[in-house]
């Protein structure tokens, strides 16, 4: 079975409630659609309800079992304003704030999810990265024990050309610009339980560098080395290495000429890059000229599954992230 119909057939198993925010957007809808149809996910759209409806009715799908919540007329507004006050008051923010900020989509959907309304949601069709995230941590919050949130891309190698298939986690690609040693442990932890839920494999984690177990001497090189020890510490079970090159994590030839005593064999599954610069790179060349199928950016890290899609997706892609955020939803 390939990485994106496990996720998909695991999804099947137990059906989450996912809220969509971006609920006029014709992508989202059809998403939506698929998802329900499919039994995927139990669908809410949040938006205007009449433009929602057309929409559906539009697509066919306007006997759904799809919930619109519209947030000037849902009667959950007035709970989810209160709730919001009382968690955003000590920032400054008054009752009358509280109400005009759950006019806001992505802020209402946020507060579904916390508030046990739904379990996960999806938005970044149509709003940026930043507000997605902004709206996602102000109200879901971070999960007990998590030092920062973060995300990654789940890469796909599926193609005839690929010579070694399956799915792989590259992280953070997104998020965290610049973190420190103690951060890129944590993307490291986090980033190995995130692949294991998804693909159902255990976690070979690549502490990423241009250096391969000293060849190199310099302070980036002693901050991949030192997440690497401080994430073994942490977590004594997880199978990691670093600082390695890419080569020697995912070519078992290199690694064993590079790094003959490493634990990872030249198997990596989850890569995590130094910095958001190499991480960003990275996997934009894995997809575009690699041809990897690029799901993501993955939030990891949070109370509660809330996602982020490029405002270039696809309805496709809104499907996968769907399932993608039922899945982290199951293994709450």
């Amino acid at each position: 079975m390939k990485p994106l119909e496990r996720i998909l057939a695991t999804a099947k198993q137990a059906p989450k409630r996912i809220v969509l925010p971006e609920g006029e957007d014709p992508r989202i809808v059809e998403a939506a659609i698929r998802a329900s149809h499919e039994g995927v996910a139990e669908i809410t759209l949040v938006g205007n309800r009449g433009i929602i409806e057309q929409a559906l009715a539009d697509a066919g799908a306007s006997q759904l079992d799809l919930r619109i919540e519209d947030p000037v007329s849902s009667a959950l507004a007035s709970r989810l304003a209160n709730a919001y006050f009382e968690l955003r008051k000590t920032k400054g923010v008054d009752e009358a704030s509280a109400v005009e900020a759950l006019r806001s989509p992505l802020v209402f959907a946020a507060m579904m999810v916390r508030e046990g309304e739904a379990d996960g949601t999806v938005g970044g069709a149509v709003a940026t990265t930043a507000d997605t995230v902004r709206a996602a941590l102000q109200t879901i919050g971070k999960a007990p024990g998590v030092g920062l949130v973060s995300s990654f891309f789940l890469m796909m190698l599926c193609q005839p050309h690929h010579a070694k298939k399956g799915a792989f986690v590259f992280a953070d690609c997104g998020l965290v610009v610049d973190p420190d040693a103690a951060g890129l442990a944590d993307i490291a932890r986090m980033s190995a339980r995130s692949y294991q839920a998804l693909a159902g494999a255990p976690a070979k984690v690549a502490m990423l560098s241009f250096s391969t177990n000293g060849s190199a001497a310099h302070e980036r090189v002693s901050k991949v080395v030192e997440a690497t020890r401080l994430a073994h510490a942490a977590d004594p079970e997880l199978v990691i290495d670093g600082e390695l090159q890419f080569d020697t994590a995912f070519v078992e030839a290199v690694s064993a000429s590079k790094a003959p005593n490493s634990a990872l064999h030249g198997e990596a599954n989850v890569f995590v890059f130094p910095n958001l610069d190499a991480a960003n790179i990275g996997y934009k060349i894995a997809q575009r000229i690699g041809g990897a199928d690029a799901i993501g950016p993955i939030l990891q890290g949070l109370a509660k599954p809330a996602n982020d899609l490029s405002r270039g997706c696809t309805a496709e892609d809104a499907f996968h992230m769907i399932a993608v955020t039922v899945v982290q939803a199951q293994v709450r």
